[in-house]
């Protein structure tokens, strides 16, 4: 362990720092607290520190609670409901085996964590519907682009809504990243006054969570570093 106090406050700010990325995960119960307007927009100049090519900041984010929030909910499960949205299309058909395990992984212990059989489909449903109320979150945000823009600024994108999340974990605030409002963006669009180039990314909730609730106790698998990254130039 080092002596030196100046390398004794990084090792301690890699700890902190650390102990916030690991901690953070998708939470999907919240208590029924609310979250202060200045705190969300720290929480947002935080995120607005992301680098992007070139600085051209793409993100845009619209944020909603309160009688907000509820009718843009309550409009997206008549949409869901209503059959006539297209099919999300998050992930290419056939997916790769390697994918496809992971995304079976991840519904095998969801589900099971709510006590909904594979067979429940009106159970599965309803439980799909609750992404739409942000799971009883007291905040939902949802982050478009300009759909003239490369995939490189949507990389960028992700960068904002990483550290929004990890700003939001270091306050005590939980959150859950959501594709599932994607195919939704003519109704989203409408309600938060969208401008025309913009698309609906990705929502999220945002919230104090219920530590309690068994869909916040599932551990989901990590690949381990050895797995996914191969190191060149290293010594052995």
């Amino acid at each position: 362990m080092t002596t030196n106090p100046r390398e004794w406050a990084q090792e301690a700010v890699a700890q902190c720092v650390a102990s916030v990325v690991r901690s953070r995960r998708a939470v999907r119960a919240f208590k029924q607290k609310p979250l202060e307007r200045k705190l969300v927009e720290e929480i947002l100049s935080d995120a607005a520190t992301a680098p992007s090519g070139a600085n051209v900041q793409p993100w845009r984010v619209y944020v909603v609670t309160g009688a907000a929030k509820e009718e843009l909910a309550a409009a997206l499960v008549a949409a869901s409901r209503s059959g006539t949205t297209p099919a999300p299309a998050h992930f290419p058909e056939p997916l790769p085996e390697v994918f496809r395990a992971r995304l079976q992984d991840f519904g095998a212990r969801y589900y099971a964590s709510l006590g909904i059989e594979r067979s429940d489909a009106a159970a599965r449903t309803r439980q799909s519907e609750r992404n739409f109320s942000f799971f009883g979150a007291p905040v939902g945000l949802l982050f478009s682009i300009d759909r003239r823009l490369k995939p490189h600024s949507w990389i960028d994108l992700g960068l904002f809504a990483q550290n929004l999340m990890i700003s939001a974990k270091a306050r005590g605030i939980d959150t859950c990243p959501q594709v599932s409002f994607a195919p939704f963006h003519d109704v989203i669009a409408s309600h938060v006054g969208m401008a025309p180039e913009e698309v609906t990314a990705f929502g999220m909730s945002m919230g104090y969570g219920e530590p309690d609730a068994p869909v916040n106790q599932t551990a989901m698998s990590r690949e381990r570093v050895q797995d996914f990254a191969r190191m060149v130039g290293f010594p052995e």
